[in-house]
């Protein structure tokens, strides 16, 4: 096989960087064809520890997102991470030729297929053996657990040592690998940052097959490469955690506003101050029925009086969600420190709720909600979830057209709505965030009911996301996505804008073949010359 010459080329499928030509067949007109035929007894044939599957690889071609579904070749259940290795190195030595790719695929939860390989090679990173979860008290406490490794145990193993991580997203059944490959945001951000700030040291499997531990002072490019790398640096393989003294209960509280600039207002002061609370989110909440009686199954509200006569129907609202963690014997201190720091918000004072949980019963509190809607059969539907970063002089305008003309009927899933510090953030990573110091995550975690052609069908979300991107776009707002999702490669490197050009230089140092993630549909399987 000849591949043409660079003049065969159109000129906007080349990209130059520092003398490196990248050439994206996927653009050319001659495409390279593989005899997939021969593409699993080549596989049969690696000596591995676990053990790959051919015939029952269906459940690999689907997500939570529940939109694509595109079959692999193989899924690779490893044991170690020579396994992983050893396939990837495979892979990698078959060369342009082989339009094979790789996945790792953790809990499955992706949103469009980027856990997915058409064609292709799953790894099942959970079926992922090794060490045992270590725990390592001390001063400056950490764990080492395996990419595969849920959240919820590690959150359970550390807490044996009176210890937890210092960062979570706001589900814990994901997988260490997952979460990292993107950042992991929840409440907790403002003052942690997202939990790809609170990592040590990672092991990571190249695009090349090369087994490297990594981190801030040893092989740091690829260490912050691949956090936030949305997988195309390297497979996670292994992850040393930060944890912190964890707490024994967590105050939660929640309260509503009818005037969205208060509500941010509220929000921005609390984190700017010192950590007077130790998570803050916010939602949305558009004419939703009976709101106050749902919240009273987790809830007691502070004044049941003036919470029985408070009314939703017909209004947007914004809820302001605070939790403050309790130490051992510090109950009163803590209730008092609340009642002094809630007297300075300007919320609606009759929606003022509380509850006093454990630490696992307020961190796992989505799990909760899982069980009740796989029970109803309404877990596995599609999941058309838009994720937005807005910068903070923006929010305003933005909440405005949103919430005022775009979003008029109650959402099906909860829309999030609260801010964090930049500051917290390492801009050497590969995330993608605005430009000022304080920035909002908006999350329109949306779930569709199959068959639908109402406001609740798969179709009308669809086409209200775009109209919210339209308008982010038009308004220049500023916005980046998380959890990004683009299927041509301008619009990639719009939203990597001046960081483009690093993130690239990482594909060719540790994925030059682009074997990793092709469910992010960044690069295509892709060859390199030297100009």
């Amino acid at each position: 096989m000849r591949y043409p010459p660079v003049s065969l080329l159109r000129q906007n499928n080349i990209l130059l960087v520092r003398g490196i030509t990248l050439l994206f067949l996927s653009c050319v007109t001659i495409r390279i064809n593989l005899c997939f035929s021969s593409v699993p007894s080549t596989l049969k044939a690696l000596s591995v520890d676990g053990h790959f599957n051919f015939d029952e690889v269906h459940h690999a071609a689907r997500d939570f997102g529940n939109r694509y579904q595109f079959l692999p070749e193989a899924v690779l259940h490893p044991k170690s991470v020579s396994d992983i290795a050893t396939t990837v190195k495979h892979i990698w030595q078959m060369g342009p030729h082989s339009e094979l790719t790789v996945a790792a695929r953790g809990h499955g939860h992706s949103l469009q297929g980027q856990s997915q390989a058409h064609r292709g090679v799953v790894i099942n990173m959970e079926s992922l053996q090794g060490p045992d979860m270590q725990v390592h008290p001390g001063n400056s406490p950490y764990v080492d657990v395996s990419g595969g490794e849920l959240w919820i145990n590690i959150l359970h193993e550390s807490l044996k040592y009176g210890l937890a991580p210092k960062s979570w997203t706001d589900y814990l059944h994901l997988t260490v690998g997952g979460t990292l490959s993107n950042a992991g945001v929840s409440g907790q951000a403002f003052w942690h940052g997202p939990q790809i700030s609170n990592v040590h040291q990672l092991e990571v499997v190249t695009g090349k097959g090369e087994v490297v531990t990594c981190s801030e002072k040893q092989n740091s490019d690829l260490f912050h490469g691949v956090l936030g790398g949305l997988g195309q640096f390297g497979i996670i393989t292994r992850a040393r955690i930060a944890l912190e003294p964890a707490p024994c209960k967590v105050k939660w509280i929640r309260v509503l506003y009818s005037d969205f600039a208060t509500f941010a207002i509220d929000q921005e002061n609390l984190i700017s101050a010192e950590k007077i609370f130790d998570y803050i989110e916010g939602f949305v909440i558009i004419n939703r029925t009976g709101l106050l009686n749902n919240w009273r199954s987790s809830f007691n509200p502070q004044d049941p009086v003036q919470a029985s006569q408070f009314s939703s129907d017909g209004r947007t609202l914004f809820c302001l969600e605070l939790a403050k963690y309790i130490h051992q014997d510090e109950t009163d201190r803590v209730n008092q420190e609340i009642e002094n720091l809630l007297s300075q918000l300007s919320f609606i004072t009759s929606t003022l709720f509380l509850s006093e949980v454990t630490y696992v019963e307020f961190l796992d509190r989505v799990h909760v909600s899982e069980v009740k809607l796989r029970s109803r059969g309404l877990w596995e539907v599609p999941h058309p979830w838009l994720n937005l970063f807005i910068p903070k002089s923006k929010i305003q305008d933005f909440a405005n057209e949103v919430f005022g003309n775009i979003l008029t009927e109650t959402s099906n899933g909860p829309i999030l709505i609260y801010p964090v510090n930049k500051s917290k953030w390492d801009n050497r990573t590969s995330i993608v965030i605005p430009e000022e110091d304080i920035f909002y995550l908006v999350a329109f975690l949306t779930s569709a009911v199959p068959s639908s052609t109402g406001t609740d069908g798969l179709e009308h979300i669809l086409t209200q996301n775009k109209r919210i991107l339209e308008f982010c776009e038009t308004a220049h707002l500023g916005v980046k996505q998380y959890l990004p999702h683009y299927n041509a490669q301008e619009e990639w490197r719009t939203h990597f804008g001046p960081s483009w050009e690093v993130f690239v230089r990482r594909k060719l140092a540790y994925d030059p073949l682009a074997l990793l993630a092709p469910g992010q549909r960044i690069f295509q399987k892709a060859l390199i010359t030297f100009s």
